[in-house]
């Protein structure tokens, strides 16, 4: 097959992958819209519930210890039934708890809702990039996977709209009443929408091949590559499955030692330096220092665009850059931010421009370096034969991660004060800097075989 033939099936099966890594990433939209809704609905929780502050932090993490729970269970799942399969399955959990969380009266039936719904957040947290990454080819996979991070941005910044009209709609009582559960509630309608748009995308062709459906692989491969890098894929795919079927226990091989450690790691730190306290906790943050609620709604959204934009430049910069690059430069961003931020808390200057100054550059820093890039390098890492059951396992390190941050964060405000607090967080960035410096290799422009022979 000649280059001039090739040209024109090109531009089609560039159409193809970034339609069918676009649903993927739907998952993440439902991530970040499930996980951010709560930022607008916890004040009025808090009031409806006669919440304490512990109690609060239990509200507003609920969810994400069933994101745990999907975390631990997806990649055997996803090994056993396909990644496909296993997906539908987080539509399905998306959808039905959000109406659930929606139409209850008190909190125990809430927090089971929210429980449920985080069983396919923390499913699909580990699912989608994983997917993407098997299906993209090998030079622009940094930036379909970081489409990912961009979905989880664009539904992040979407319920923050949506809480703020929401909350505009009527006075105090009635979002007390009954704002909260139209914020819950929306999330039914983009369930349903990526419900049906799972149907219409292949099964990973790496998962097809560890199946012994080689054909099938084929198919796929060459409709994403074209026949004759699809061959060539291919060819390293099988050769990188000839070990026996992968387990548990061979994540202690001394070789599978490393990528595990590094995708632990960055798990766990792309959390504890701080982003969810932002995420979920802003708007409360800005009216506990003086900003009313709807001035807080609308910093929280400007929060939400510079998240946005700067996770659009991650996507042109790393497969450009590479991964290692943006991960050193971005958190030596984060951690002068933290620094910054901390001493706008210590010194009483959060009532000017300042705090929400260093916020953005907070937010800016992370978007560009520990928000998109962990889940690229944790899809790339892994090898085949146990890329379900090691990303299963970091992904649920992050989750934990998640659940003591928000857990953590009322209290840590309420008992240490905001300067305190974001200087915690500072210090967990100087700690990832320093490991992202001496152990996190370079990824970009190799297949995922290439990256497995290299531990």
């Amino acid at each position: 097959m000649t280059e001039q033939s090739d040209a024109v099936p090109a531009q089609k099966r560039s159409s193809y992958i970034i339609l069918i890594t676009s649903v993927a990433a739907f998952g993440g939209f439902l991530f970040g819209y499930d996980t951010a809704v709560i930022a607008g609905a916890i004040g009025y929780l808090q009031v409806k519930f006669d919440l304490s502050p512990i109690m609060v932090g239990w509200a507003a993490s609920s969810a994400i210890w069933g994101c745990v729970l999907g975390a631990m269970s997806a990649g055997y799942l996803s090994d056993r039934y396909g990644r496909k399969a296993v997906l539908i399955g987080t539509a399905v959990l998306f959808a039905l708890p959000a109406y659930g969380s929606a139409v209850v009266d008190d909190l125990t039936s809430f927090i089971i809702m929210r429980l449920l719904g985080g069983i396919g957040v923390g499913a699909a947290s580990m699912l989608c990039p994983m997917y993407i990454s098997e299906i993209a080819p090998s030079q622009i996979r940094g930036r379909l996977v970081t489409l990912y991070q961009l979905a989880i941005v664009l539904g992040i910044n979407i319920i923050y709209v949506i809480n703020l009209k929401i909350s505009q709609a009527g006075d105090e009582a009635w979002n007390v009443a009954y704002g909260w559960r139209y914020m819950l509630g929306s999330e039914v309608i983009p369930a349903a929408v990526f419900f049906v748009l799972l149907f219409f995308v292949p099964e990973s062709p790496r998962w097809l091949a560890a199946q012994s459906k080689g054909e099938a692989a084929r198919k796929i491969l060459e409709r994403i590559n074209g026949k004759v890098v699809s061959e060539e894929i291919f060819g390293e795919i099988t050769d990188s499955l000839r070990s026996e079927k992968g387990n548990w226990g061979d994540l202690m091989e001394q070789k599978l030692r490393k990528p595990l450690w590094i995708g632990i790691v960055l798990a766990l730190f792309s959390q504890i330096t701080g982003i969810n306290a932002v995420i979920y906790y802003a708007p409360e943050i800005f009216k506990s220092i003086g900003f009313g609620a709807e001035s807080a709604f609308t910093q929280t959204i400007i929060i939400g665009v510079v998240n946005l934009l700067f996770t659009l430049l991650a996507i042109w910069l790393i497969d450009r850059a590479g991964r290692r690059s943006l991960l050193i430069w971005g958190i030596a961003g984060m951690i002068i931010c933290l620094f910054a931020t901390g001493i706008c808390f210590h010194f009483h200057f959060d009532q000017g421009p300042w705090l929400l100054i260093f916020i953005l550059g907070y937010i800016a820093s992370f978007a560009v370096s520990l928000g998109p890039i962990p889940w690229v390098l944790m899809s790339e890492i892994f090898p085949t034969k146990i890329r379900g059951i090691a990303m299963s396992l970091a992904t649920l390190v992050l989750w934990i991660g998640v659940v003591a941050i928000t857990q953590l964060t009322p209290y840590f405000l309420e008992t240490f004060g905001g300067a305190t607090t974001f200087w915690i967080f500072m210090v967990n960035a100087v700690m990832i800097w320093i490991f992202t410096i001496k152990k996190i290799p370079e990824t970009k422009n190799r297949t995922l075989e290439e990256i497995e022979k290299s531990w």
